[in-house]
């Protein structure tokens, strides 16, 4: 008997990076970007000196897709993979990452019902003005730009 771990079958036990993309449903790309922000680990190499990943990238590549997907950034996603791969229990670690989430996608929903609101009403003032000559709505626009102060640390041109 080896010491290699036994595998399900039909799971490799090494992939390319080709592979391991096409086995994650990600472009190649991906996974170098998560390599570059330490999502992933520096894979081995082989004597071609091609990457070699274990069956393990793919679960780790399966848990940020399922966590992007949940709305979770790849900062929170960076604190999850650490907890979860840490030696302690997690859990209240965890909650923390996820009340500040949710706290931030409150915030943004705030936000977009207050675009919403406007955007809604000026689409309204718009049917309702006939839309006949001059757009009022740009010159509202134009007028409300011209008098915002320019960002902190720029110049006005």
């Amino acid at each position: 008997m080896s010491g290699a771990p036994a595998y399900p079958e039909g799971v490799r036990t090494a992939y390319t990076i080709g592979q391991l993309a096409e086995a994650a449903g990600v472009p190649t790309s991906t996974v170098r970007y998560y390599e570059r922000r330490g999502l992933l680990t520096e894979p081995g190499r082989s004597a071609g000196n091609f990457r070699v990943y274990g069956p393990d990238a793919v679960r780790r590549l399966g848990f940020i897709r399922s966590a992007q997907e949940s709305g979770f950034t790849l900062q929170d996603i960076g604190l999850l993979l650490a907890l979860r791969d840490g030696e302690t229990d997690p859990c209240g670690e965890v909650r923390d990452v996820i009340s500040t989430r949710l706290a931030a996608v409150s915030t943004q929903l705030k936000d977009l019902r207050h675009v919403q609101k406007v955007l809604r009403s000026a689409l309204d003032w718009c049917e309702s003005s006939g839309g006949d000559g001059e757009c009022v709505l740009l010159d509202d626009l134009d007028r409300q730009g011209s008098q915002r102060p320019p960002p902190k640390g720029r110049e006005k041109r």
